[in-house]
């Protein structure tokens, strides 16, 4: 359930039945022939195809991640690694405050890896806060988090292998009918792999002239059959996160 479709009544009636809830990170940056909000759409949809048979509550995306590599692209919004992180405190800090005790991050976008880190040491502080204030670090004041990569994650990984390994950032691989912009015609070729960990230290500038388009290797489009058994299995491994391996 998007929360936007929700009013706080419902939402106080439904943290009485449950205590989960999904928060999607995703980002504005280059990609390619396909939306600047890729990283964000996939989050969000993904978030919400997961969560709605369960009936349980998905919050706005955060649309910003960390990308300085790609500023040199029109349209890229990067913000800092204590900005992303502040603000996924801040969230993470009313949801515990109104009761939520399992949160799932869908994450994006592999630049907001450091987001990963910051929880692990959030849950630690609240847990040692609670200890500190006689609490216990009790099972009623402990707030699990769970960071998802769902583009790397185990099975998705294991899928997108078996289509085609050569894939990447802006590739095939994220090119989803719902990151596809119309009148937007991508090039018909496979491209090389990239050596983008080669040119990091160079600067935005350097990069965008050896990266050229932003895609980093592979096929720019494949069949959306192919495309449906990636996604498909990206839902179920998200759902499985949600329904298990919570204390």
């Amino acid at each position: 359930m998007n929360v936007s479709g929700m009013n706080w009544m419902q939402v106080e009636e439904q943290l009485k039945r449950d205590d989960r809830c999904v928060l999607p990170i995703g980002c504005t940056e280059q990609h390619a022939y396909l939306s600047l909000a890729t990283d964000t759409i996939l989050a969000e949809k993904l978030a919400l195809d997961a969560a709605e048979p369960l009936g349980l509550p998905v919050f706005p995306v955060i649309p910003y991640g960390i990308t300085p590599g790609f500023s040199a692209y029109p349209g890229t919004v990067s913000v800092r690694i204590e900005t992303l992180c502040a603000v996924v405190r801040d969230v993470l800090d009313a949801l515990a405050q109104q009761g939520f005790r399992r949160v799932l991050v869908v994450n994006g976008h592999g630049g907001n890896a450091p987001v990963h880190g910051f929880v692990s040491e959030w849950m630690a502080a609240r847990e040692h806060q609670a200890k500190a204030g006689g609490a216990g670090g009790s099972a009623r004041s402990r707030v699990q988090v769970k960071v998802h990569d769902w583009w790397n994650a185990p099975l998705v990984s294991k899928q997108v292998a078996a289509i085609d390994p050569l894939a990447s950032h802006a590739s095939w691989m994220e090119n989803f009918p719902w990151t596809r912009l119309a009148g937007v015609t991508p090039p018909a070729v496979q491209k090389p792999a990239q050596p983008y960990a080669e040119w990091k230290h160079l600067g935005p500038a350097a990069i965008r002239e050896r990266l050229g388009d932003g895609n980093f290797a592979g096929r720019y489009v494949r069949e959306d059959d192919e495309m449906f058994a990636i996604w498909r299995v990206a839902v179920n491994e998200t759902r499985a996160l949600l329904e298990s391996g919570w204390e």
